[in-house]
């Protein structure tokens, strides 16, 4: 490991920033900044992450670093030209950037926290910009040049070095041939603005090769020695489209640099230009409910379920339904998703996906292929959030603000786990508008002890009724519910699920707020939910969570702050989560979690004490669900029963043709709805501000509830 080289001082918690600035006099006009301080730099795989002292000399226009502090007054390590670079925030957490030279090189940084890092991107921009701006004063344009394109098939393509006998069959993507290529420009030279010509005509030849070569691989037979699903020709497919996106994306960045310079303005501070959204609609293929899925091959005309609505049928039936509890019955069992052998065998599909995809995609349109879905709806995922409901009902019997604070923290932390199934990444089905989900669990009540002091027989239970729906479809959001009357608790939240594709992982954002509701003592605790991602999409995918939530009680003044720390790019341990609860007017900290979420976590409170919770020995109570046969069309488990029962029996084909079925029905609902102008009605959420809330909440609907002890 590294040995931090700076000051004792400078690394204790709560002291200022460690950045300090001085205004330079050279360009007063241009209130430029100049930074130093210490940040984390990544060498490389054995090395790892190492802290370096860093200065911007805006003078020079160069981002400098040394050893440490000490050393600043000797040449530095190493330099990075800034006219011409791109300063690029990371996706990783919020404390990582990269600086892109225009050279080709690139420094990979960590700051201590999102603050200190905005504060790093903000000055380097400016400094960036003026830079770049003053290249392309004193350089007059240069002519732009013409590349004649080379003839399919000249040339050593990546395909015909693997097959010489193929070498016919495959384009290139060679480049330009060596007498129009321009000359290259001297080590270090910065980018000019005016070459963007230039770059525009060599990527509009790379495109054309590039799909000549997209082409040809799919005009391969299906099987056979050389073959279409062939997994290195896929992967060369998808190689090469990702990197002409990147570079597209990259020169879009440079276009909107040169507009400014037109313009004669600089960036304003703020975030680094991220990865535009596509510049074009996505393929009918992609969107969502048509058959993306490489799996099924041509679409098979196939009987629609028996419990299919025609269009506009169903749209009278939104009022409300109160579930019998007495019709629901404890759950037999979950689904096992422990299947690695099919994320294997069909990785060319995945490959296949992944050529058609660009970095920071947003994924909310695009169908994913059937064997990644796992066996539930997202809505039943939500429920699984409550399969501990005896911390749920403990919450209320804190008989302190603060022992309410830390049992809700305690709650919130064992959700996640069994929110999950299996080892591997799966994704749920997303659900289509108006789906429902309804179940409830029963917890036995505390014994009240006896006139002789022995508990009494038969205490009976308390009963949790949880719904779920999904109130829109563009976007895609899902409001949850549930209740104990009994014990005057509540919770609720909407959540709005945004995708996007990171490259070789997808990020879930789950944005929304969530509120839980003390009727006892008139408390109301909001709360929001961390991101997901999942990792290694091309080999065995994995989930781990990540970012900052916030836990808040107005009333009481008590906070609390939790971390889903990702794992770091080299070294660290994964699904590592730490938490503070505070009392907010004196900021004070009352308890500190540490440990993962799905595994082992530590409290220990402000006398000293500490408290172990093992997640993977706690009991989970199965949730009680009205058979198939009871429950209305539109509910989760009825309406992908058929989809469900195809992926138990190993049936791709199947599930991805019911699947269809079902979202070619949403789409007609849908133009039904739109030709015959009838709104919209939600059956249990109703639309409040930005969010949304349930119709009937606990405080509008139930008698004071009666205290146990």
């Amino acid at each position: 490991p590294a040995v931090d080289p700076r000051p004792a001082s400078s690394l204790r918690p709560g002291t200022p920033s460690r950045l300090t600035s001085a205004r330079q006099s050279r360009f007063p006009r241009d209130h430029l900044e100049s930074v130093c301080g210490y940040l984390m730099k990544y060498t490389n795989l054995v090395t790892g992450w190492q802290f370096r002292f860093f200065v911007l000399n805006n003078e020079a226009g160069l981002l400098e670093y040394f050893v440490n502090e000490q050393s600043r007054n000797q040449k530095p390590r190493g330099s990075l030209q800034l006219a011409g670079a791109v300063i690029s925030p990371s996706d990783e957490d919020s404390h990582t950037f990269a600086v892109n030279a225009a050279s080709g090189e690139q420094y990979k940084l960590r700051a201590t926290d999102a603050k200190e890092r905005q504060h790093w991107v903000s000055r380097l921009q400016v400094c960036t910009q003026h830079h770049t701006e003053a290249i392309g004063k004193n350089n007059p344009p240069l002519k732009s040049r013409s590349f004649s394109r080379a003839s399919p098939g000249n040339g050593s393509s990546p395909v015909a070095q693997r097959r010489p006998s193929q070498s016919a069959s495959a384009g290139s993507l060679a480049g330009p041939p060596a007498h129009a290529r321009p000359l290259p420009a001297a080590r270090g030279e910065p980018l000019q603005l005016d070459h963007l010509v230039q770059v525009q005509e060599m990527m509009t030849h790379a495109k054309g090769q590039q799909r000549d070569l997209t082409k040809t691989i799919e005009g391969l037979p299906a099987s056979g020695h050389l073959s279409a699903l062939d997994q290195d020709l896929l992967l060369l497919k998808a190689t090469s489209m990702a990197t002409l996106g990147c570079l597209a994306d990259c020169f879009h960045i440079l276009q909107l640099q040169h507009a400014a310079h037109q313009k004669g303005a600089l960036l304003p501070p703020g975030p680094a230009v991220g990865w535009p959204d596509p510049r074009g609609p996505l393929p009918d293929r992609y969107e969502n409910g048509a058959d993306g899925s490489p799996v099924a091959g041509p679409e098979k005309p196939g009987a629609a379920p028996e419990d299919q609505a025609a269009p506009g049928a169903g749209l009278s039936e939104r009022a409300p339904e109160e579930v019998d509890p007495d019709e629901e019955v404890e759950d037999a069992g979950e689904d096992e998703e422990d299947d690695l052998g099919t994320v294997e065998e069909q990785r060319s599909v995945i490959l296949h996906l992944l050529s058609q995809l660009k970095l920071g995609m947003d994924l909310t349109r695009v169908v994913l292929p059937t064997f990644t879905l796992e066996k539930r709806s997202l809505l039943e995922m939500y429920a699984d959030f409550l399969s501990h409901p005896d911390l749920f009902l403990a919450i209320p019997g804190g008989r302190t603000a603060e022992d309410r604070m830390v049992r809700f923290v305690h709650y919130y932390l064992t959700a996640f786990r069994q929110g999950r199934r299996g080892a591997v990444a799966k994704k749920p089905y997303n659900p289509i508008l108006g789906e429902t989900f309804h179940c409830s669990w029963r917890v036995a009540r505390p014994a009240p002890p006896a006139a002789d002091g022995t508990p009494a027989a038969e205490p009976g239970s308390y009963t949790v009724r949880f719904v779920a729906e999904q109130v829109s479809h563009h976007p895609p959001v899902s409001g949850f519910y549930a209740e104990c009357p009994e014990r005057g608790v509540s919770v609720g939240a909407h959540v709005w699920t945004k995708s996007k594709f990171l490259g070789m992982s997808i990020g879930v954002t789950m944005a929304g707020e969530g509120l839980l509701s003390l009727l006892d003592h008139g408390e109301e605790y909001t709360f929001t939910l961390p991101s997901a991602y999942a990792r290694s999409i091309l080999t065995v995918p994995w989930v781990e969570l990540g970012g900052k939530v916030g836990i808040n009680c107005a009333k009481t003044g008590y906070s609390a702050s939790v971390v889903f720390h990702t794992k770091p790019f080299y070294g660290g341990r994964v699904h590592r989560v730490t938490a503070e609860v505070k009392q907010n007017p004196g900021n004070a900290v009352v308890c500190r979690v540490q440990g993962e979420w799905n595994s082992v976590l530590e409290f220990t409170y402000s006398n000293g004490e500490t408290k172990q919770v093992d997640l993977t020995k706690l009991p989970v109570t199965p949730k009680r669900v009205r058979p198939l046969e009871k429950q209305g069309p539109y509910e989760s488990r009825r309406l992908w029963s058929r989809v469900t029962e195809a992926l138990r029996e190993s049936e791709l084909d199947k599930a991805t043709e019911h699947k269809r079925v079902l979202e070619e029905r949403q789409r007609s609902e849908e133009r039904h709805r739109a030709e015959t102008g009838t709104p919209w009605h939600t059956k249990y959420f109703l639309p409040e501000g930005d969010g949304w809330v349930y119709r009937k909440p606990l405080g509008k609907t139930a008698p004071k509830p009666q205290p146990d002890d």
